[in-house]
């Protein structure tokens, strides 16, 4: 079993940042972020694996304005998230799986262990 627990969630203008944190209780290979409007399905944001080398995965949506990174002897993943819009308001997720994350990375159902979410709301 693994516990994830977020933080860094809050409210920000248009064009601000915010850093997000997770930190699991032990390693998994594929740490993620997921993000959830009401009525709308939950959707990958970015992904990372570390095995040896550093593999990450992003939306196209935020390519060029979100980072993910890790440190894997805090077994903690990040999101820095720059040049933020509107649109990016949502219940963000952390999440885990022991194995690759592969091309399906962006698939919820793949994902066995979740945090309790943390809010982002991006006002313009």
């Amino acid at each position: 079993q693994v516990q994830l627990v977020e933080s860094g969630g809050g409210s920000v203008q248009a064009g601000g940042s915010l850093r997000l944190s997770c930190a699991a209780s032990r390693y998994t290979s594929c740490m993620a972020w997921f993000r959830q409007v009401p009525g709308k399905e939950r959707e990958g944001v970015a992904a990372i694996i570390y095995g040896g080398g550093v593999i990450s995965y992003y939306a196209d949506s935020v390519k060029g304005r979100f980072t993910i990174s890790r440190d894997n002897a805090k077994n903690t993943v990040y999101l820095q998230m720059n040049s933020l819009k509107p649109e990016d308001t949502a219940m963000y997720y952390c999440a885990a799986k022991d194995f690759a994350c592969g091309g399906n990375w962006g698939r919820s159902r793949d994902y066995n262990y979740w945090g309790q979410g943390t809010q982002v709301t991006v006002s313009s």
